[in-house]
C-alpha cells in the first residue's frame, strides 16, 4: 500500500501485494468477537469456494462444535443463464436444522453483493434462520445491492476491470491471485 492508502501496482506474477494469511488472522479475531458477542449456537457456514476454506480453517481454529456449512448458490444466480453451472462439484451442505438458527456467513470477497442475494436465497431455500450476519476477508466496495458486512479484515476498492481470488495451496494456507479482464472494445 502507498501512504495515501491507494494499492500499489500489482506484480507481473497475478499475485496482489497483500499478506492474506494477517488478513485471515484479523478475520479470526473479528469472527470470535462476533460469536462471542451474538446468539448461541451460532453456525458458521462458508460460500463456496474461497468461503468455504476460510469457515472451514475458522471452524477448526476456534475449537467450534460440529462441522462448517457450505453454501452454493449457482443456481439463484441472475447471471445463470450467461455462466451456467460452474466446473465445481460443490454441493451445499448445512449440517444444522436452518429453520431458527442463528448463522454466519463467511465470505472472501464482498463486490456488488449479487452472489450473497442468491446465497440468502439458497439459505432460505432450506429454512427460515433466526438472523444472519456476514463476516469477510475483503471487501472492495462497488456494491449494486445494499449488503453490507458485520465485518471485513480489509476494505480494499478496485477498478472494475480487475478483481482477486482468494486461493489455498497444499498446506492450507492462504494468499491472493489478480485477475484482470480486459474491458470491452466500444465500436
Amino acid at each position: 500500500m502507498t501512504h495515501d492508502g491507494e494499492r500499489d501496482a500489482a506484480p507481473t506474477d497475478g499475485r496482489l501485494p497483500l499478506d492474506a494469511e494477517a488478513l485471515y488472522a484479523e478475520l479470526r479475531r473479528a469472527v470470535q468477537a462476533l460469536l462471542a458477542a451474538g446468539p448461541q449456537p451460532t453456525h458458521l457456514v462458508g460460500v463456496a469456494s474461497g468461503g468455504a476454506w476460510l469457515a472451514e480453517r475458522l471452524h477448526r481454529e476456534l475449537g467450534l462444535p460440529g462441522e462448517p456449512g457450505v453454501i452454493v448458490a449457482t443456481l439463484h444466480r441472475d447471471d445463470y443463464a450467461q455462466r451456467g453451472l460452474a466446473a465445481s462439484t460443490a454441493q451445499t451442505r448445512l449440517p444444522f436444522e436452518v429453520e431458527g438458527a442463528h448463522v454466519l456467513l463467511i465470505d472472501d470477497v464482498l463486490y456488488t453483493g449479487r452472489t450473497l442475494r442468491a446465497v440468502l436465497n439458497e439459505l432460505f431455500d432450506y429454512g427460515r434462520p433466526a438472523s444472519v450476519r456476514l463476516a469477510v476477508l475483503v471487501d472492495r466496495g462497488g456494491r449494486e445491492l445494499p449488503v453490507a458486512a458485520d465485518a471485513a479484515a480489509v476494505r480494499l476498492p478496485l477498478p472494475a476491470h480487475q478483481s482477486f481470488e482468494l486461493v489455498r495451496d497444499g498446506d492450507g494456507r492462504f494468499s491472493f491471485s489478480l485477475l484482470e479482464r480486459t474491458p470491452p472494445r466500444l465500436g
